[in-house]
């Protein structure tokens, strides 16, 4: 998943469709300029989040997959509440979701830094 930034909001409705078991893994994409925010909710994107990177980062993409299925949704919608129009496009066609999924591999193996690693290093020597 990949969004500019992130709310308590949807930190919480993450939170609760793990907890029904309908995810086994989640990584998120947020951007460094939302940095303060992320470290106010660390706490809580600690617990629900499985591994959280920072890059340049302003786009709003959601991959889900399991054995039988692909699903990419690509939205203009951050993590947040809004109160704005926003548009999305969703499907299944496997192409759009493997470019899109090579593409986010692309940007957290080498243009993200990995915020889990730094943060936990950073608290665990102070």
């Amino acid at each position: 998943m990949t969004s500019f930034s992130i709310s308590e909001e949807f930190l919480r409705r993450i939170f609760f469709i793990e907890k029904e078991g309908l995810v086994r893994s989640l990584d998120i994409v947020l951007d460094f300029k939302a940095t303060n925010k992320t470290l106010k909710l660390w706490p809580f994107i600690a617990q629900t989040i499985g591994r959280c990177h920072l890059a340049d980062n302003h786009s709003k993409i959601l991959l889900v997959s399991n054995e039988q299925w692909k699903v990419a949704v690509v939205m203009s919608q951050n993590l947040t509440r809004g109160n704005r129009y926003e548009s999305g496009f969703i499907t299944t066609d496997t192409a759009v979701f493997d470019s899109l999924y090579q593409q986010l591999d692309y940007v957290i193996t080498r243009q993200s830094v990995p915020f889990h690693d730094i943060f936990s290093q950073t608290v665990d020597h102070h």
